[in-house]
C-alpha cells in the first residue's frame, strides 16, 4: 500500500475477483507501531452492477477503483448509530446533486432538486439508512463525459449498486462508528489483482 499517506491509520479494502463482477469482500485494517493489521475478517459487499471501473463518468453502474479519504460528514434516514464523525440525520428535500451542469456538482444540498440524476436521500431505505460519502471525484472536476458522483459506502440492498459500495447493515455500522477522522482513513477499491497498483 505505497500510495497511502503516512498519516493514515485507518485503511478499508473493498476487492473482487475481476472487473466485471458486483460481488466484493472489505477487509479492515489499522496500522499500529507503523504495521498494517487486520482489524475485522472478511465481509461481504456488493459493488456497481458493472464491477469496478478505472474510468468511472456519470449514469455508469460500475464502482471507480483508487485510493480515496472518507468524506467529514456521515449520513443516514436513522438516528446516529454511534459514529465519531459529524453525522446529518436525513429530513425531506435533503439531495446528492449529481447533475455536471451545476456548481454545486457531487454535493449535499437541501432544498429544491438540483435535477439530472440527482438522487432524494430521505426516500432511498434501506441503503441510505445510514452511510459515509467516499472522497471520488470531490471537489468536482470539470470533465465531459463527467467523472460521476454520489459513491458511498452504505446499507446493502438486494443487489449490485450504480456505483457505492455496500455491506449489510451490522457490518456497515461496526464499521461505520469505527472509522475515526483523527486517523485520516482511506478506502481502497480496485479487482484483487490490482491492490498492487497501491
Amino acid at each position: 500500500m505505497h500510495t497511502i499517506p503516512a498519516s493514515t491509520r485507518q485503511l478499508i479494502v473493498v476487492y473482487s475477483n475481476g472487473y466485471g463482477t458486483s460481488v466484493a469482500t472489505i477487509e479492515t485494517f489499522e496500522k499500529v507501531s507503523g504495521v498494517w493489521r487486520p482489524k475485522s475478517g472478511a465481509m461481504s459487499a456488493r459493488i456497481g452492477t458493472k464491477g469496478f471501473s478505472d474510468n468511472h463518468v456519470e449514469n455508469d453502474p460500475t464502482t471507480p477503483t483508487g485510493v480515496y479519504s472518507i468524506g467529514s460528514t456521515m449520513y443516514g434516514v436513522n438516528s446516529n448509530p454511534g459514529v465519531r464523525y459529524s453525522y446529518h440525520q436525513l429530513v425531506a428535500n435533503d439531495y446528492w446533486n449529481e447533475n455536471p451542469s451545476s456548481s454545486t456538482y457531487n454535493s449535499f444540498v437541501h432544498g429544491t432538486n438540483p435535477g439530472g440524476g440527482s438522487e432524494a436521500l430521505w426516500q432511498t431505505v434501506p441503503q441510505y439508512n445510514y452511510f459515509a460519502v467516499i472522497n471520488y471525484n470531490i471537489p468536482a472536476v470539470s470533465a465531459t463525459p463527467a467523472r460521476g458522483s454520489g459513491i458511498f459506502l452504505h446499507q446493502m440492498g438486494s443487489g449490485g449498486t450504480a456505483g457505492c459500495v455496500s455491506l449489510g447493515q451490522s457490518d456497515l455500522t461496526r464499521v461505520l462508528d469505527w472509522l475515526d477522522p483523527a486517523a485520516s482513513p482511506r478506502i481502497v477499491m480496485a479487482p484483487s489483482q490490482n491492490l498492487s497498483r497501491y
